[in-house]
């Protein structure tokens, strides 16, 4: 990175070293954030014909040929919708719903995979159309949520939830902590796959039907943490970047984390992760030191 200038960092050119885990440290409003984020991230995504946002000024990024993609891992929601989950977000829904579709009960009443999603219109509830609450529109207060009355939140039609596999209805398996559906439903084909990054990552206690509004900043960037895990051998070559990711976390979660960003390494990726905790530091193969003062 040639001559940053974004907010503190005054012409600053930093060589940053691809395939280990680089953590760049130094004192709050150094420019830790500036550079990673504004400056490399949104340079780099705008070279790669992603850009939204006003891309950080700097004289220019060398060696971006030899980078297959970058990705921000944050602290900002998965999304707005109550739709998206643990579930839909790690694909463990599509490998659940085939081994439901594959009950006895099912065959009978003809229900495939498809009907086993509270997406779809043949699985959601016809009153609540799978969202499990009834939006109640005030005139002059915010809007209230209730609980949908036919499927009792449960999001599906009756004649899905009431298919059982292995004593589970498709709303009980989705309420399940991560770990508890890994010990029950791994032997389903790209069921244990999907869930172990989750698992690895300490998130086993997380239920897969959470919706992702309600998940805390750091669950979230677990989560695409976990994502970018499950994802890692499809095609090395990513920069992974992550902006203080231990905030609040136990010293074991810690461990558990760094131990995830190294695995992104070894499967031929580089991480850059901006950290104020010194065992980051420590751990890391690389410190880029900002400073010293702010």
């Amino acid at each position: 990175v040639r001559g940053a200038r974004e907010n503190n960092p005054r012409d600053v050119t930093v060589a940053i070293p691809l395939g280990l885990l680089v953590c760049v440290t130094g004192v709050s409003g150094s420019g830790k954030s500036s550079l990673v984020d504004q400056v490399l991230h949104r340079n780099l995504r705008r070279q790669f014909g992603l850009g939204e946002s006003e891309p950080g000024a700097c004289d220019g990024i060398d060696g971006v040929a030899l980078l297959t993609g970058v990705t921000l891992v944050d602290q900002a929601p998965l999304g707005a919708s109550s739709r998206v989950n643990a579930a839909t977000y790690m694909g463990v829904l599509e490998p659940l719903r085939k081994l439901f579709a594959k009950t006895p009960e099912a065959r009978e009443r003809g229900l495939k995979p498809t009907s086993f999603s509270f997406n779809s219109a043949t699985g959601a509830c016809p009153v609540c159309e799978g969202a499990g609450y009834e939006k109640v529109e005030m005139q002059f207060l915010p809007d209230a949520f209730v609980k949908c009355g036919a499927c009792d939140g449960r999001r599906f039609r009756a004649e899905v939830l009431e298919v059982r596999c292995r004593g589970f209805s498709i709303a009980d398996a989705l309420d399940l902590p991560a770990a508890d559906v890994a010990r029950l439903f791994g032997d389903a084909p790209g069921l244990r796959p999907a869930l172990q990054p989750m698992l690895d990552l300490g998130l086993g206690y997380l239920s897969l039907s959470q919706p992702a509004p309600t998940l805390s900043g750091g669950e979230a960037q677990r989560l695409k943490l976990a994502q970018a895990l499950a994802e890692a051998g499809t095609a090395p070559g990513r920069l992974y970047l992550l902006d203080e990711p231990t905030t609040g976390l136990h010293a074991a979660d810690v461990a558990v984390l760094v131990g995830a960003m190294h695995r992104l390494v070894d499967a031929g990726h580089s991480v850059v992760v901006v950290e104020h905790n010194t065992e980051v530091a420590l751990a890391s193969d690389w410190i880029l030191d900002l400073g010293p003062e702010a």
